[in-house]
């Protein structure tokens, strides 16, 4: 009988510096935890850090089940999974996007396992639900990006990486995000893609016990300013900082602005 391979090796983990505290950075659809080599680093010197890959994603395309993760919530399980095989428990977790969301999950299940989240640019519900939420997509927008991810998989990515990165940023950033975005495996970028942009955890913001810190572009196409404010507005405990920032990936386009409010906020009580 084969053994199941270690969390650590399905999912590509690797941890550096030392510290009494651990930072977990959980990335987001279509990148893979290099995503994190302009921020992870600076925290190396006090905290131990800790990045991985999403099962489907960078090293961990094999990890990917398309029964797990057919939901949130077996993302946020493989999460669960490498806290508990690192001895983990009162982690900072920093999630950009749906890695945040998986991260708020993870926390829900299992709150003795993290002290305090950070979400950069994230969204509870991708897709508009007037009068009363803004999540910044019509439902035929996302019909048609899955309509370009099935027909013409290097268009799709064409058109999705400078929506991400913004137009205010250099043009070297989108293509890089383009070219990871073309390396994806379509099949499951297509599982996960669908996975993400239709999900609605709104309901569940009220379950998460733990303080945290919404980190939200000002001009941002894909989760609009007025998902920060909203998701703030149904966080008990947390803070909101509005970034003047363009683009959904400030932790690569404003790194420097992104670690300076993680040191800000790391180790404090509460979240001001």
């Amino acid at each position: 009988m084969l053994m199941q391979p270690r969390a650590r090796d399905r999912h590509s983990v690797e941890t550096a510096g030392a510290g009494p505290t651990t930072i977990v950075f959980s990335h987001g659809f279509g990148c893979d935890r290099t995503i994190w080599r302009f921020v992870a680093p600076a925290f190396e010197e006090t905290h131990q850090t800790l990045v991985y890959d999403h099962a489907g994603s960078g090293g961990a395309v094999q990890a990917w089940d398309p029964q797990r993760h057919a939901s949130l919530e077996g993302y946020a399980q493989d999460l669960l999974d490498i806290l508990e095989e690192e001895g983990l428990q009162n982690v900072v977790g920093v999630g950009h996007s749906v890695g945040g969301i998986i991260m708020m999950l993870a926390a829900i299940a299992q709150p003795q396992r993290f002290s305090r989240l950070f979400f950069i640019c994230p969204s509870p519900r991708f897709l508009n639900d007037p009068p009363h939420y803004k999540g910044g997509f019509e439902r035929a927008d996302i019909d048609g990006l899955f309509q370009l991810m099935e027909s013409n998989h290097y268009g799709w990515a064409q058109f999705l990486a400078p929506l991400a990165m913004g137009d205010a940023n250099p043009v070297a950033l989108t293509r890089e995000f383009e070219g990871a975005l073309r390396a994806l495996e379509p099949r499951i970028a297509q599982a996960f893609a669908r996975l993400v942009f239709l999900v609605d955890v709104r309901d569940r913001l009220h379950e998460l016990a733990r303080p945290s810190v919404i980190v939200q572009c000002l001009d941002d196409s894909i989760a609009p300013v007025e998902v920060g404010r909203w998701m703030h507005g149904h966080l008990a405990n947390s803070a909101l900082v509005e970034l003047d920032a363009s683009g959904h990936c400030p932790h690569v386009s404003h790194p420097q602005e992104i670690i300076a409010i993680l040191r800000a906020r790391l180790d404090g009580p509460g979240t001001a």
